[in-house]
């Protein structure tokens, strides 16, 4: 029924609690320290974490606030010896859930196990609702219920939920800053948006009011000329064809969110006025004196390593340590299970009213190319073959033609015939679409190292002849701790 991460030191205890649970139908993984509950999280998805309050080794409520931090939305419940009530108020103040008094009633425990995983299925059909409707006005792509996608969903909806005032002061722009990173086309302008949208109705009250503004800006597109004018601004006179003042992008955004989007192309030379108008909301316009003074959050994305380009020289450290305050990596379309199936169908329906055509609905034909292919492209490429198809199908179902994605690499020919693991010479990489390198290849491997061990890192480890430690140490390279955690709940 649901996966239990239970965390007791004292070895009865945590036994009694093992066979209860399990005679319930659970799924139990059990740890005797913070060290080993941390790794369990490094390798498994769980739905809800009991923890004991006292550990031998570490606390638990420390533990509590690092699975908070890093965005764990299950529940968690504390355990606390008798007399201990601070500690479980405490615990509840950093994100708890709920505790219990030792000693246990087993009997007791088992009830509340149920409630509380009931009131979690709950929230998240609230939250699916909701998205559901977000989508039917036009923002199909945050459609999803991959164990990956929920929780970036999550994440991005409890930094959305925090007023913009809340981090305002004279020597701040408003809140920390939200560094969205992942491949090209997996929707960070979308999730920009969601966050913006989310924070525009938590902050709106009944009487409506404004509707804060939200500037995207382009980084790559922007001329390296005419980059600090645009957002910073200029003053009348402060160059030749300056015949009137402006403001730059950072004005038009105050009170709401500003997008950076593709930061990493963003002049070095002029990365240091960023910092300072990121952190403190401060700067002046090209030709002015005076300074000007904005609140907003900010929003950054970019589809590469940032922290490697920092440490390289290409990207100043002081500005990404500003920007990834708060960093949400979001996976790819092919981790993301049948979320391309539930996407592809909504984006059908919305392109059927586009062109005016009857109910579009996918085959199964259709839905078999979609699970197949491994989608280089991400959710734009989707988006674009299910345009197309919803243009050009003669009928009013969308079949795998329609797609048209053969001249794609599949998913298959990645993977392997059989989809649990590569076949001789299935290791297939399209040039068409532009280069790839010696660290593309170790991280394809793996990948179906730990696809065919369902996300077993010691044996995935072994099978490349690789040591856990090294292994471990790539996964978080190449930020591949969701795909671990998909691949495990499977």
């Amino acid at each position: 029924m649901a996966r239990i991460l239970v965390i007791e030191d004292e070895a009865n205890l945590r036994h009694s609690i093992r066979q209860t649970l399990k005679r319930a139908g659970h799924e139990i993984v059990e740890a005797d320290s913070v060290p080993a509950a941390q790794s369990a999280m490094r390798t498994a998805a769980f739905d809800l974490i009991l923890t004991d309050v006292h550990l031998g080794a570490g606390d638990g409520l420390e533990f509590l606030r690092e699975v908070r931090t890093d965005g764990f939305d299950g529940v968690v419940v504390v355990m606390t010896a008798y007399g201990s009530i601070e500690s479980a108020v405490q615990a509840v103040r950093d994100g708890a859930d709920d505790y219990l008094q030792k000693p246990l009633s087993m009997e007791e425990l088992q009830l509340q196990v149920g409630l509380w995983l009931n009131r979690r299925r709950q929230v998240t059909r609230l939250r699916l609702y909701e998205r559901m409707e977000r989508s039917r006005e036009g923002d199909q792509e945050i459609l999803g219920s991959s164990p990956a996608w929920t929780r970036t969903l999550g994440i991005a909806e409890k930094l959305a939920a925090i007023p913009l005032t809340a981090g305002a002061d004279r020597d701040s722009a408003g809140l920390p800053a939200i560094l969205l990173l992942g491949e090209t086309g997996v929707g960070k302008g979308v999730l920009a948006k969601y966050i913006h949208d989310c924070a525009v109705k938590a902050s709106r009250g009944p009487g409506g009011g404004d509707v804060p503004p939200m500037v995207h800006v382009n980084c790559s597109a922007l001329p390296a000329t005419l980059v600090e004018g645009e957002l910073f601004g200029h003053e009348k006179g402060a160059f030749t064809d300056a015949r009137e003042a402006k403001a730059g992008l950072f004005e038009m955004a105050d009170g709401g969110t500003i997008f950076l989007d593709e930061v990493s192309e963003m002049p070095l030379e002029l990365q240091a006025k960023l910092l300072l108008a990121v952190e403190q909301g401060v700067f002046r316009r090209v030709g002015g004196t005076r300074e000007r003074r904005v609140t907003l959050r900010v929003i950054a994305a970019s589809n590469q390593d940032l922290a490697r380009r920092a440490q390289d020289g290409a990207f100043r450290r002081d500005l990404f340590y500003r920007l990834s305050t708060f960093t949400l990596d979001i996976p790819p379309l092919r981790e993301r299970g049948e979320d391309a199936i539930v996407l592809a169908g909504a984006l059908a329906e919305r392109f059927a009213k586009r062109y005016g055509r009857p109910a579009l609905r996918l085959g199964a034909s259709a839905e078999d190319a979609i699970r197949r292919h491994a989608w280089p492209g991400n959710v734009r490429e989707l988006v674009n073959a299910v345009q197309r198809a919803a243009m050009l199908a003669p009928s009013d179902e969308i079949t795998s033609a329609d797609l048209a994605l053969a001249g794609a690499p599949s998913a298959r020919s990645l993977i392997g015939a059989n989809g649990t693991h590569p076949a001789p010479g299935a290791l297939r990489f399209d040039f068409e679409n532009g280069p790839h390198t010696a660290e593309d290849v170790e991280k394809e491997l793996m990948r179906q190292a730990l696809r065919f061990t369902r996300g077993n890192v010691s044996r995935a480890a072994k099978l490349i002849g690789m040591q856990r430690s090294s292994f471990r140490y790539r996964i978080d390279r190449y930020r591949l701790e969701s795909f671990v955690r998909e691949i495990a709940q499977r």
